[in-house]
């Protein structure tokens, strides 16, 4: 019997979900559930091997619009300086002191009076004050004002199915839109005699540090919704998602984590054949994601009952996401908060991991 349990953290899902929308996968699955050595008799009347479920309730939604809200506050946060940045420094009064300048590779400018003055991590009000104290000796009650001309040292880095993937410079009022569309927008591909746009919006992703944000990309883009349309950090990584392309991805304590086209008829046990089986050190439990990230559903499968003919082999859907854990954790909930620190997963996207990934699974 499947036993819903109490609404789950939506990172411990997007962390997982990062994998499943990137890159490309030249292969095919090779494997079929009874094709392995793994396959037992299956009787008529053998269970279902999901024994518990989380998520789908809706409150991913609104989890989502609480903390792209708190995203929209953090970037009202004041800028600081940053090497290569060009600015503007007023000393009122006195326009002789006034200069247009940039901030060096050690984050300092050159000032009459004043010498060296590191400006980097900085307001601009610190900034200011710093020249102002400077200043002070030479000049009476010295008024400062700092503007910035130029973000030269902010970069960001857009790939996937867009024209121009790359790495760009940003400014502190780019947004999620403005950067596709300096990345050229969605890339074209034939099909069936007609060109087609390739980008897959809806499975996108945009990362920040390790964390997956809670963006819709078709709300962003097509509609320019200010709440998903977040501006852009530096260091920002955001991924144009392919389409037809569906996947399914497995990862976590196997010995070749991938991903793979989806197949019609695909199951949990010749993916995790694909993938070289698990470790030894695995969790006797192995976790689906499924739903993409706007209201995602986990469910966990015993799979000690697959292999032991009691229950029925999981088929997949395409994009689903086969999570074996490491941690020996009875109850859900708690594995689901263990999880949250998935770092791993985004170091896997930006490590370009699918020019791994083959059509024998790396076996």
């Amino acid at each position: 019997m499947r036993s819903r349990l109490a609404s789950c953290g939506a990172a411990a899902f997007a962390m997982a979900a990062l994998l499943a929308a990137s890159g490309c996968y030249p292969g095919r699955m090779k494997y079929h559930y009874r094709n392995t050595p793994y396959a037992p008799e299956m009787p008529q009347e053998a269970e279902d091997a999901i024994i518990e479920e989380s998520g789908g309730d809706g409150t991913a939604v609104e989890r989502q619009r609480l903390r792209l809200e708190q995203i929209a506050r953090e970037d009202d946060a004041v800028y600081r300086m940053n090497s290569g940045d060009q600015i503007e420094i007023r000393v009122y009064g006195h326009d002789d002191l006034g200069m247009v300048t940039r901030l060096g590779p050690d984050g300092t400018i050159g000032m009459a009076f004043v010498g060296q003055v590191k400006l980097s991590d900085l307001t601009l009000a610190e900034g200011a004050d710093a020249i102002r104290e400077g200043l002070s000796e030479y000049v009476k009650n010295p008024v400062v004002s700092i503007t910035i001309r130029e973000i030269a040292s902010e970069t960001a880095t857009i790939s996937g199915a867009c024209m121009k993937p790359g790495v760009y410079q940003i400014s502190n009022s780019t947004r999620l839109a403005d950067l596709y569309a300096q990345a050229g927008a969605s890339g074209v591909r034939l099909f069936n005699g007609i060109d087609v746009d390739v980008a897959d919006l809806e499975h996108s992703q945009f990362i920040r540090g390790n964390e997956i944000l809670p963006v819709d990309f078709l709300k962003a883009i097509n509609e320019g919704d200010p709440l998903h349309n977040i501006r852009i950090h530096k260091g920002d990584y955001i991924h144009i998602a392919q389409r037809l392309e569906a996947s399914v991805t497995v990862c976590g304590d196997v010995n070749n984590p991938h991903k793979r086209l989806y197949e019609a008829g695909m199951g949990l046990i010749e993916t995790l054949a694909a993938a070289g089986w698990m470790r030894n050190s695995h969790w006797k439990h192995v976790i689906i994601i499924r739903n993409g990230l706007s209201d995602p559903k986990m469910y966990k499968v015993d799979v000690d009952g697959i292999l032991a003919g009691k229950c029925r082999n999981v088929p997949l859907h395409p994009n689903d996401i086969v999570f074996v854990p490491k941690d020996d954790m009875s109850e859900f909930n708690v594995f689901v908060q263990k999880i949250l620190p998935t770092a791993q997963l985004v170091s896997l996207l930006r490590s370009n991991v699918s020019s791994s990934w083959s059509v024998d699974g790396g076996n």
